[in-house]
C-alpha cells in the first residue's frame, strides 16, 4: 500500500477498533493488576467507535483527513470520559492537527500523524518518556517514523513497520521503569519485570495501523 485516501481512512481506524476488542480482556486483566481494571474497555469502545464518528465529519470535512480526525477526536472524548480515554482522544486530536489539510496518507503524512498523537498524550498526560506509561510506547515509534521518512522516496509500509518495531521495543523498556502515576505507582514492587499495560496498548495501537496497511 502506498497511500490510504481520504476515504479510507475511517477503515484504518476500523482496524485498531478491531483489534482493541479482540485483545480487550487481554488489557483488562493486566490492569486489573496495576490499575482500574478497564484500559480493555476504554481503548476498545473508543476505537471501536472512532471509524463512525470520523464518517459522520466526511462530508464537512470536505476531503481533509486532520479536519475529520480532530473533530471525530473531540466527539470519542465524550465516550470515553476516563484517564486513557481523554489520553487517546486527545492524541487523535493532537494527530489530526498535523494533518491538516491533507488528503491523503503517505509515509511522511504517518510520521506526522504519530508525532501529533506521542504530542497529545504528553501534554494531556503531562507525562515524560521514562515513567512508565503508554507514551514510552508511543514516543520511539513516532520517533522511528520521522527517521523514516527522513529518507524522501520511502514507503508507507516501511514506516509502519519501523514504528511497529520501536513500539515494541518500548513496550519491553518498561519492565525497568519505576511507574509514577496512579495505583500502579502505590504497587511499584508488582511492576518489576512486568510490561506496563498502557505501554502494550499503545503498541496495539501501532499494530492495528499496521494491520490495515501491511494486509490491505
Amino acid at each position: 500500500m502506498e497511500k490510504i485516501l481520504f476515504e479510507q481512512v475511517p477503515e484504518l481506524f476500523e482496524a485498531v477498533g478491531a483489534l482493541f476488542v479482540e485483545k480487550k480482556e487481554e488489557l483488562c486483566e493486566m490492569d486489573a493488576k496495576l490499575g482500574d481494571g478497564d484500559l480493555g474497555l476504554t481503548m476498545s469502545k473508543g476505537y471501536a467507535a472512532l471509524p463512525d464518528l470520523m464518517r459522520a465529519e466526511a462530508e464537512g470535512a470536505a476531503g481533509d483527513i486532520g479536519k475529520m480526525l480532530m473533530k471525530a477526536g473531540m466527539k470519542m472524548s465524550s465516550l470515553v470520559p476516563s484517564t486513557m480515554g481523554f489520553l487517546m482522544s486527545t492524541g487523535v486530536m493532537e494527530g489530526g492537527k498535523a494533518l491538516k489539510g491533507r488528503c491523503e496518507l503517505d509515509g511522511a503524512a504517518l510520521a506526522a500523524y504519530l508525532t501529533g498523537f506521542a504530542a497529545g498524550i504528553r501534554k494531556r498526560g503531562k507525562c515524560e518518556a521514562g515513567q512508565r506509561t503508554i507514551y514510552d510506547a508511543i514516543l520511539p515509534a513516532s520517533q522511528a517514523a520521522e527517521a523514516a521518512v527522513a529518507d524522501p522516496a520511502v514507503s508507507l509500509e516501511t514506516v509502519i513497520r519501523a514504528a511497529l518495531e520501536a513500539a515494541q521495543k518500548g513496550v519491553e523498556a518498561t519492565r525497568d521503569m519505576v511507574p509514577v502515576f496512579g495505583k500502579a505507582a502505590v504497587h511499584a514492587e508488582k511492576s518489576k519485570g512486568v510490561a506496563d499495560q498502557g505501554a502494550v496498548a499503545g503498541y496495539y495501537k501501532i499494530l492495528g495501523l499496521s494491520n490495515y496497511i501491511l494486509n490491505s
